[in-house]
């Protein structure tokens, strides 16, 4: 059987709509939707005029051989409890992305790269935007250094944008949680939305202050860029939001979150609001030396539509595995193959990206 399938999990829903179609433009008929429902596959298909096929996987479930030994690419857009699939997948040579967001998942895949490199398949994860171009701003941040002590990743989310319930529910469950990062190696305990650090966007953004968050990126990038101290923080385009929310979890509203009935309705509310613009920016600080001097090396990211944006990073990367003939086997993160430069022609129209050094007491843009 011929092993030509590009098969999206989770492929008729928010972000792998997207992904589907605009692989179709150049696999028409290769691109399966993939899901436990089949009438939303196919009501999805019929939409695309048959260039995104239909496609039943339930991934509770262990999948069937036969349908594996047709597939090429999986491309991963659901949160799993477990990494059978994923192993399943590797054991067949099958070349994996992963677009999902939670390290507790991510570093159990993790674990399967001597799975990969015995079998010949590739996965790639931390793809999308956090992480994912986080990652690669980090990566490009560090470059610009002779020497990376510390690194600083802000994220704002626009309230005005549209995202997955998935990805609502995510954050939703994040904002109540606590979490660990590890500091110069030792295990440095944290509280979501506590610890906040003022940052410049940009001109046209200017100081925004963001708060701690659980994002993968930083329990991954002092292993992979050999970094010391990484944090990530969030907040919103309206500042009023994002006090609102430090707020809460100063005074322990936040606790209320643990009712599902308040959870459920919290992930409703975030997920008919609309106060905002359709936006993201990110912004990565990265503090080290430059011709032994102390320098500080900056990358900014603006743009709309987190979730177009997520998806053509995702589209990009699957068009390099499903085509490359000389892929890396094993699994890795997106910054330890790729550089922001990669995904330069993809993001056009849609992404901006700036950099720039300051050494001693001179700057130097360098975009």
């Amino acid at each position: 059987m011929k092993r030509d399938k590009i098969v999206v999990i989770g492929g008729y829903g928010h972000v792998g709509q997207i992904i589907c179609k605009e692989l179709a433009l150049s696999y028409p008929g290769k691109v399966f939707a993939a899901g436990k429902t089949l009438a939303r596959a196919e009501a999805f298909s019929r939409s695309t005029d048959g260039r995104v096929q239909p496609m039943e996987i339930d991934i509770r479930e262990a999948p069937d051989s036969e349908l594996l030994s047709s597939i090429n690419l999986v491309i991963m857009c659901l949160d799993q409890q477990n990494t059978a699939f994923v192993q399943a997948c590797l054991q067949q040579g099958i070349r994996y992305i992963d677009v999902s967001a939670d390290y507790r998942f991510l570093s159990q895949v993790e674990r399967l790269h001597p799975l990969a490199v015995s079998n010949g398949a590739t996965a790639v994860l931390s793809v999308g935007l956090a992480p994912g171009l986080t990652n690669l701003l980090s990566l490009q941040a560090s470059r610009l250094l002779d020497s990376t002590e510390e690194v600083h990743i802000s994220l704002m989310l626009g309230l005005g944008d549209s995202h997955g319930k998935a990805a609502i529910e995510w954050t939703i469950d994040n904002l109540r949680r606590n979490f660990s990062t590890m500091k110069q190696g030792k295990e440095i305990h944290h509280s979501s939305f506590t610890d906040g650090r003022k940052t410049n966007f940009g001109d046209t953004l200017g100081f925004h202050t963001a708060y701690r968050f659980n994002f993968a990126d930083q329990h991954i990038l002092p292993r992979t860029l050999q970094v010391p101290d990484v944090s990530t923080r969030l907040c919103f385009d309206q500042a009023s939001m994002t006090r609102l929310m430090a707020l809460l979890k100063r005074f322990g509203c936040l606790k209320m979150l643990n009712i599902p009935f308040i959870r459920d309705l919290a992930v409703k509310l975030f997920g008919s609001m609309k106060i905002g613009e359709p936006m993201y920016a990110l912004k990565v600080d990265a503090l080290g030396k430059k011709q032994n001097q102390p320098a500080h090396a900056e990358c900014f990211l603006q743009g709309s539509h987190e979730s177009e944006v997520t998806a053509k990073v995702a589209a990009a990367l699957a068009k390099q595995l499903y085509t490359s003939t000389e892929l890396s086997h094993g699994v890795y993160h997106i910054e330890e193959l790729f550089q922001y430069e990669f995904f330069e022609e993809a993001l056009h129209g849609i992404a901006r990206m700036s950099s720039r050094v300051n050494v001693g007491n001179s700057s130097i843009r360098l975009q």
